[in-house]
């Protein structure tokens, strides 16, 4: 399968490796997806194999960009999916009651009480002995997720030392209903499981009050994410989703990509689609900003692809990239975010800064507002977010030995299936998610969260 009329390399539909479809000489660009994703090191033959032994990255540390007026087309559908509106405005597609612990010290008590509830909690391992910077990111983080639509009412469950304790928490929080999210420090009562269990009882009576009701797709946040890529994400999954994303934007939603150092190389495709001036200099500067975070740690902005992405077939990060953003499809980039910033409702796609890593990544969409996130795989994950994560797998191999994990196959476009009605097939299945329909990380318990980290540990 060759991915564009101007690549010099073609993709095996068995094994999703590289091959030369024409001669390519040593210190020459290997083109795919009609851009360079590296240069070969040594003289390749048509129909060789080409990966780590014969190419490398071109990547450096800076970002090199111009900006290029853009003007998009606006959303023209208007359709509706039955959903919670919350009293704020917002519209939640769950209305589970979560518990937040504010530290990790609590993370045994809040599973107790989940497990005597039939509450989610959602635990981690900070909210004490950070500084600065570190410190705040974890305070907004949890702020996003109490806040969360999603979740009809919130235990916030502190210990009552930390340093993110519960009125550090409640000065981020800002206002909210006593109703729907209630707090516990552990050290002020004789017995936290039975005070906890008591507390949830009462945000899930109040949680029960609210009915789905129609209300507009506009509302919805879908976040974009891949992990575990191959050689088929690029080819599959990725344009797949792209798909999808094009159709949400249709309806006016907001779309949400994060993976900064997976834009890396594939910046340009992103940076080409922003509607203005000051939306591209706020992403090329996100992009720098996470370059100069490896050149400042002593690493390669090129450390990438992991042992699995080269397994399945992928070269250079680069490759990686160029891959990574068509979940994006041809939706125009609105906004740039920061971690832990919510995302307003408004039609285009938001970039939101952070890692690649996966639980961090869907920790941040999560905590930024997604409502479902589309989560693409080559070579297969359990993870979830606390959202909805739908698992499009890239590949119908890994589709079919791991059906506990797979929301979506996306292989069957390798076998001829037409794009179009693929992609109508997950849109229909992103507002079955969005109207109750549980996915197999919900169904499995396999749902988490990771907060970044950066700086000093007291």
């Amino acid at each position: 399968m060759q991915i564009n009329s101007k690549d010099n390399v073609e993709v095996n539909l068995q094994n999703g490796h590289k091959y030369a479809i024409t001669d390519i000489n040593a210190g020459e660009k290997v083109i795919k997806y009609g851009f360079p994703i590296g240069h070969a090191t040594s003289d390749i033959k048509k129909g060789e194999h080409v990966h780590t032994h014969n190419m490398k990255t071109d990547l450096t540390g800076k970002v090199v960009a111009e900006y290029q007026p853009y003007t998009p087309s606006a959303p023209t559908k208007d359709k509706t999916f039955m959903g919670y509106l919350r009293e704020d405005g917002s519209v939640g597609i769950r209305n589970e009651v979560w518990i937040i612990p504010t530290v990790g010290c609590v993370n045994g008590i809040a599973k107790k009480i989940a497990e005597e509830t039939g509450a989610k909690t959602y635990t981690h391992t900070w909210g004490c002995s950070q500084m600065g910077d570190d410190q705040d990111l974890t305070r907004k983080i949890l702020c996003g997720l109490i806040n969360h639509p999603n979740a009809g009412g919130v235990l916030v469950l502190g210990l009552g030392c930390e340093n993110s304790n519960i009125p550090e928490i409640q000065k981020v929080l800002g206002t909210w209903n006593e109703d729907r999210v209630k707090f516990l420090n552990a050290q002020d009562c004789i017995n936290e499981i039975e005070e906890g269990i008591a507390l949830v009882k009462e945000l899930q009576e109040y949680a029960s009050k609210t009915k789905r009701t129609p209300v507009s797709v506009s509302k919805l946040k879908i976040g974009l994410k891949c992990g575990g890529s191959d050689g088929f994400s690029g080819i599959t999954a990725n344009p797949l989703v792209g798909k999808v994303a094009e159709r949400f934007y249709d309806h006016g939603s907001t779309i949400m990509m994060t993976e900064v150092p997976e834009m890396f190389g594939g910046e340009k495709v992103l940076f080409d689609r922003c509607v203005s001036k000051e939306v591209f200099e706020s992403a090329a500067k996100m992009v720098q900003d996470f370059r100069d975070y490896f050149t400042k740690h002593g690493e390669s902005v090129a450390e990438n692809p992991s042992p699995g992405n080269k397994e399945g077939g992928i070269t250079t990060l680069e490759e990686k990239s160029l891959g990574c953003v068509q979940k994006g499809g041809q939706v125009p980039v609105t906004a740039v975010m920061g971690m832990g910033e919510c995302a307003m409702s408004s039609a285009g796609l938001h970039l939101v800064s952070g890692p690649g890593n996966d639980i961090v990544a869907i920790t941040n969409l999560t905590a930024s507002g997604a409502h479902i996130i589309m989560f693409t795989t080559g070579r297969g994950t359990p993870l979830g977010a606390p959202v909805p994560t739908l698992k499009v797998m890239t590949n119908s191999d890994i589709a079919t030995r791991k059906p506990h994990w797979t929301d979506f196959n996306a292989g069957v476009l390798v076998d001829g299936e037409d794009m179009e009605k693929v992609a109508d097939s997950l849109f229909d299945l992103c507002i079955e998610t969005a109207e109750g329909k549980l996915t197999t990380s919900e169904k499995t318990g396999c749902q988490d969260i990771s907060i970044f980290k950066d700086g000093v540990i007291l």
